[in-house]
């Protein structure tokens, strides 16, 4: 949406048209969740600002949001919106799940890079699925 300049409903409608439902895709991944997906695309510009917030604090202090890829960028701002605001998937998983995607698109260090992100960002908002305290910065 960010190259595109496409609003949220207007990728949904056209994912639910043209991408879901596939019979090969479906076989590969299995059937979609629509309604997930429509919380996440709708999700993510919703709170960018505080997404993108998050992420900052996980980059080392070299780095910036708008250096990173922008396909990146995509993975680790959907990643930090469902530790953020999907409490309902552990985190682990969305670490997992956002680990595995970003090697359907690099093969260097960039899976490493999500991964340390979303673990840092992880640890800091879901401290208690990890056994531990939260920590009192909160961002």
């Amino acid at each position: 949406m960010e190259l595109t300049g496409e609003d949220a409903e207007t990728v949904s409608e056209e994912f639910a048209a043209f991408r879901f439902g596939r019979e090969a895709e479906t076989l590969a991944l299995g059937e979609p969740d629509e309604d997930f997906f429509r919380n996440l695309v709708r999700g993510v510009p919703h709170r960018q600002e505080e997404i993108d917030g998050a992420i900052t604090k996980c980059l080392a202090s070299n780095w910036r949001l708008s250096r990173v890829d922008s396909i990146l960028r995509a993975i680790l701002r959907c990643g930090a919106f469902e530790l953020i605001g999907r409490a309902d998937v552990p985190a682990k998983v969305v670490i997992d799940e956002y680990v595995e995607l970003s090697y359907a698109f690099f093969s260097g260090d960039e899976p490493a890079f999500v991964n340390a992100a979303l673990d840092k960002l992880a640890h800091r908002k879901r401290a208690a699925e990890f056994g531990e305290t939260p920590p009192g910065d909160e961002f």
